[in-house]
Formats: C-alpha cells, structure tokens, sequence
C-alpha cells in the first residue's frame, strides 16, 4: 500500500481549492471550450465561489448564455433549462461588461430570435442599438408592428447619430482642406497663406551663406464662396449583399450635404433607379427606403448619374457595388470608360464600412479600373482621404 502511494500522482486540487486568481482564470477558459472543459478536469464545484462571475451561479449563468449562441459550434456548456430571448437577455445584461454585451447581442441577432424580437417591442428597445441590429430591421422591415416600427426607428437613428459622431470629422478634415488648397487666388489676404506652396516654390532661393530663404513668390488660397462646388454623386446598390454599406453610404451622403463647396446627389439601384438627393440630409429616412433583393443594373444607374453631371471636371461618382452586373459586362464598361474619358472621376468600392473580407465580383472590377474607375473596399475614413487627395489634384 506504501508502494502503491508513492508511485500515484497527486490529486488534482478542485477549482475551490484554487486561488481567486486561479479560479477566474478556469472560469474564462471554462467559456471558452464549452462542454468539453469538463473533458479537461475543469469541473466546477458542487459549492463556493468559483469563476468569472465570483460564484458558481454566476459561472453557470455565463456558460448557459454562451451556450444559447454559440451552442452549435463550441460544444455548449451547462445542460440546465433553456433559455428563451427574454431571458437570454436579461442575463447577458446582468453578468457582461456592455462591451461584451454588444458583441453577444450582435452574434444572437445573427444567428436566432429574430422573429420574437420583432413581435416584442420590449425586447428591442433592451438590445444595444448596432449596425447588425439596424441590417435586421431594415431586412425584415415588413414584419414590424406599428409599435415596434417607432422603436426600429429610433434604433437607426441612434446608430446612424453614433457613425455621424464617429466620422464627420475626419470626413470634414480631409475634404475640407481639400477644398481650401485646391485653387489658389491673387488676393493677397494672411489668413489664406499657403505657406507651404510658398515654401516650396521659393527653394531655389534659399542662400546658403546667410541662411536665409529669400521669398520672391507669395502663394493664397482662394475663397470657398467664389470658387465652383464640387459635384459628389453616391449612387449605391441596393441588393442584400450590400446592405452594410449602403448603412455607411447613407451617413457618408448626408455628412457631404454639409459641407461648404460640395453638391451632394444620392442614387440607390436595383434594376430601377430611385433618385433620393432631397433626402440625402435624413439618412434614417433614406435607409427606410432601401428596397432589398431583386436584380441588378449597374449600367442603368450611371447611365442616370452622367445624366446629372453639369461641369465633369468637378464631379466625382462614389459607385457602391458588389460588381455583379445583371447585364452584357460591356455594357457598363462602356458608360464606365465615356464617364471617366469625360474627366469624371469614378470610385468604385466593393464595400465601405470595417469588413476585412469584402465579397466582390473582382473580374469586372478590374475591367473596370483599365478603363478608368479607381476600385476600392476601404472605411468611410479612406474613402474621405481618397476623395481629398483628388480634389487636391
């Protein structure tokens, strides 16, 4: 029996038998595998505190909310009763950070509850409002109640006030400056000085004796309220795959509408064209318009949009697609090179918002940039950046 106590391994401690460092540290990996912790011998006890939530209770309760998501994939955790969407959220806001709560939410809207949640206006004004909630809404808009209607209403609009916060800075900035730098004028007025043109065109004066650069050219800006606006014309796709970033488009178009020197168009297409222009300064409205499914004319749409170009050199076309043409590819690399030979600048994007892996019809898209489209997938921030950088010239 000595013999046989020597030779054994030492019991494994119990996770109350850890430190409360210890223990919290099981509990997060207990989330993460599911059932198959219990596989590795990370057991909860049968009472004392342990875990994440600083009690077994509370341990369990994550486990369970977990589980109602990500059951399917990651094995699951506790096997007690099943939750229902009304409880799935009560819990979620009781033991998650409202960090972690956005991103369960988001995955939960993805994967299950959305008819209940459309048929219960309480639970959606519980949600944390998100673009993914907005991309439910805006595909199952026909499903909502008159009651649930107001509050998908004001979720969108807390979203689309959210990205305005977030971006009509940087879209400021970068458009903006661009279009105080883009023309300079004879009037010789300080608070237009480009010093920087100034400094560069004068290098050659610089005396190297005396250190000193001797300026003989003076560069200013000229004034916004006399130079021509720039035409920006968003025309956007309203198919399925596109809905993110017709979200994006929306709030990009009515931070345009704002800015000093720029005339804003709004365009959304299917196989039809909807010209949404006077409504470009509400994008809650906008999006409610968006009509989802159906085919797709990308050719029909800027056919409609070089319709509205007055002065081409000034005009820029943002054209939002996935580049699957419903008609002969020629067609629309046709209007696509007429446009661009016209000196229109044309912008492509596959998509605008924050997703790493666009999908996209990249063939067409690249028989669109040798006849002069510039192609991207980029942030609204990029897209304000890109559309700088050609004002400036």
């Amino acid at each position: 029996m000595g013999f046989l106590t020597a030779v054994m391994p030492p019991k494994k401690p119990t996770i109350a038998q850890l430190p409360p460092a210890a223990q919290s540290l099981v509990g997060r990996w207990r989330l993460v595998l599911g059932k198959d912790a219990e596989a590795a011998g990370l057991r909860l006890p049968s009472g004392g505190g342990a875990g994440e939530g600083g009690s077994v209770e509370d341990q369990q309760g994550a486990e369970r909310t977990l589980d109602f998501v990500y059951g399917d994939g990651r094995g699951g955790g506790s096997d007690a009763s099943q939750l229902t969407v009304p409880k799935w959220i009560e819990q979620v806001n009781e033991l998650f950070p409202k960090q972690a709560r956005e991103v369960l939410e988001r995955e939960m809207i993805q994967k299950k509850g959305i008819a209940e949640i459309l048929d219960q206006p309480d639970l959606l004004d519980r949600i944390e409002p998100n673009v993914e909630l907005v991309k439910t809404l805006l595909t199952h808009k026909d499903l909502l109640t008159p009651k649930t209607r107001i509050l998908a209403r004001k979720v969108i609009d807390k979203v689309v006030q959210e990205l305005r916060k977030k971006l009509e800075i940087r879209v400021e900035q970068a458009i903006t400056g661009a279009l105080r730098k883009d023309r300079h004028s004879p009037r010789r007025v300080f608070r237009n000085l480009d010093l920087r043109t100034t400094l560069r065109r004068n290098l050659r004066n610089w005396n190297d004796e005396r250190r000193k650069l001797f300026v003989d050219r003076i560069f200013f800006y000229a004034a916004e309220k006399n130079k021509r606006p720039w035409h920006v014309i968003v025309c956007v796709d309203q198919s399925g795959s596109m809905l993110e970033s017709a979200i994006f488009s929306a709030v990009m178009a009515s931070i345009f509408a704002e800015l000093p020197g720029v005339k804003t168009s709004l365009v959304l297409f299917d196989t039809q064209v909807v010209d949404l222009t006077e409504r470009v300064g509400a994008p809650v409205d906008v999006l409610l318009s968006v009509q989802l499914g159906g085919g797709t004319d990308i050719t029909r749409a800027l056919e409609y949009c070089s319709g509205l170009v007055r002065e081409p050199a000034r005009t820029i076309v943002v054209l939002i697609t996935d580049f699957y043409e419903g008609r002969p590819e020629a067609d629309l690399v046709r209007v696509v090179q007429r446009l661009a030979g016209a000196d229109v600048r044309m912008i492509g994007l596959g998509a605008l918002g924050y997703d790493a892996q666009p999908q996209y019809n990249r063939q067409t898209a690249g028989k669109l940039r040798k006849v002069g489209m510039d192609i991207l997938s980029c942030t609204p921030e990029k897209l304000a950046e890109c559309m700088g950088q050609i004002i400036r010239g």
